[in-house]
């Protein structure tokens, strides 16, 4: 496996790379990897011929209240795990070779926003959209991996690729676990023993939802109340939303009569969890955008 830290490095390296005829496969994260990350390089090794990941913890996707500085960060770790998943090129950028300069140009989703996670955190997805754009140029993917645990995101990659017509193909990985059903995420350590405990009812909470639209529930507005309901009794996190929209468009439903996502957002002392689980309109898991 090859550490790349330079831009021009990159770009050059994934030039000569497009020239050969090889497919590239593209692990973008910022680090502190997990299984969930794990997941994503091994598909992109069994798909492609070269798998670039990057790990770069952007600063224009934290907002005014969240502490870019505290995010965590073990670079020796995360190194090991990628040459472990069969990684080819690992690229680590510095933030001021990313942004030598303060950016002249603003990417504003206009879709798939002012739900979920872009509520309580604006301007977030607008340097998402900025480093994606800058590091798809860099690394010229034709396959791109994001997990389903940040679906909004996922939606808003599509979307990006989409409208700007970027030679890429999304590919959606379903959510990696902890045994008892928690989401792989991290900033699970910074959870308390007693909010540990706790936190696995958020996943079953979007079973109870799952089980509802199974059995014949189509009206979200019950479904939401019931899952709202489940996690006041069962955990002590304060729930910033619960909602249930189309996917992955991401807009309001009446009824549940297509593919839709049920996404929850809690708020622990310390750290904001979020999950979601994406069905269709008689409950079946859906692992694929449409």
């Amino acid at each position: 496996m090859k550490i790349i830290r330079n831009v021009a490095e990159m770009q050059k390296q994934s030039m000569e790379l497009k020239r050969a005829g090889k497919t590239i496969g593209f692990t973008p994260t910022m680090g502190y990897l997990h299984e969930g990350h794990a997941s994503l390089m091994e598909q992109a090794r069994v798909e492609s011929d070269i798998v670039v990941a990057s790990i770069f913890v952007n600063p224009l996707q934290f907002g005014a209240n969240e502490d870019f500085d505290q995010y965590p960060r073990d670079e020796a770790r995360d190194i090991q795990l990628a040459k472990e998943k069969g990684v080819d090129y690992l690229f680590i950028p510095a933030v001021s070779d990313m942004y030598p300069n303060p950016t002249g140009i603003q990417m504003l989703p206009n879709q798939r926003i002012a739900v979920l996670c872009d509520r309580s955190r604006p301007g977030h997805f607008q340097g998402v959209l900025v480093v994606l754009s800058k590091l798809f140029h860099l690394v010229q993917p034709d396959y791109a991996y994001f997990g389903m645990k940040d679906a909004q995101q996922l939606a808003i990659v599509d979307l990006l690729i989409k409208d700007l017509n970027f030679p890429i193909q999304l590919r959606m990985v379903p959510t990696v676990r902890e045994e008892d059903g928690l989401a792989k995420s991290s900033r699970n350590v910074n959870l308390t023993s007693q909010e540990r405990a706790e936190a696995p009812h958020l996943y079953q909470a979007l079973q109870l939802a799952e089980t509802k639209i199974v059995d014949g529930e189509k009206n979200p507005v019950n479904i939401v109340d019931e899952v709202k309901q489940y996690i006041k009794t069962y955990t002590s996190a304060l729930i910033d939303y619960v909602e249930i929209l189309s996917f992955p468009n991401l807009t309001a439903v009446d009824w549940i009569d297509q593919d839709v996502i049920i996404a929850l957002a809690v708020q622990y002392q310390h750290v904001r969890l979020i999950d979601n689980i994406i069905v269709n309109k008689a409950g079946e898991r859906v692992h694929a955008l449409r």
